[in-house]
């Protein structure tokens, strides 16, 4: 399971680092064509709009199995393990019931946008409203995988915190923000 998890994290990190890549040659290229020629590609400013889409929602997918996307955690520190995971079951559950929400409107969107096309790359408009089936089938996976490790404990206590630290507070409060005897103390002072 691992290695086919870190197989398609490479190919997403592919296809995002070539999407940005194709959008920067493609918004430049323009640009220059512009200034110096006084034209243009028709399709260039669509076709880099698609494709920023398209790199939001595979970063979104990333960021997600790398648990970076902003959150909470004050209360669930502190919570048993055994509240932790009570906590992480509900909250997975809960995002599980918004993915098939998301995916139920982009499934319609695409079967309504079947037979539209865009004006300048003639490109299917389902191409683009099928982003939201792929990030919520995807990141749907990857909670079932959290679901499974919680519920037959496959995970590591320390795991059971969903967050990462931002790297800018840790910087700024050093070692001192992480131990918890630091957050004591300074209750203790304040209280």
């Amino acid at each position: 399971m691992d290695k086919i998890s870190k197989f398609l994290e490479k190919t997403l990190n592919i296809i995002m680092a070539s999407a940005l890549g194709i959008m920067v040659i493609l918004v430049f290229g323009n640009v220059v064509l512009r200034y110096f020629f006084n034209s243009g590609i028709t399709w260039s400013e669509e076709m880099s709009r698609y494709l920023f889409i398209w790199l939001t929602f595979l970063g979104a997918i990333g960021a997600f199995k790398n648990k970076e996307h902003l959150g909470v955690d004050m209360v669930i520190k502190r919570l048993p393990i055994k509240g932790k995971k009570i906590v992480l079951i509900i909250g997975d559950l809960m995002m599980l019931f918004v993915l098939l929400l998301i995916l139920d409107g982009s499934w319609k969107m695409t079967l309504i946008n079947i037979d539209s096309k865009a004006p300048a790359t003639g490109m299917p408009l389902a191409f683009v409203y099928g982003t939201g089936i792929l990030v919520s089938v995807s990141m749907g996976l990857i909670i079932i995988n959290n679901l499974y490790k919680i519920i037959f404990n496959k995970i590591k206590n320390e795991e059971l915190v969903m967050i990462s630290e931002s790297e800018e507070l840790i910087s700024l409060h050093g070692d001192a923000f992480i131990s918890e005897d630091y957050i004591d103390k300074k209750e203790e002072k304040h209280g």
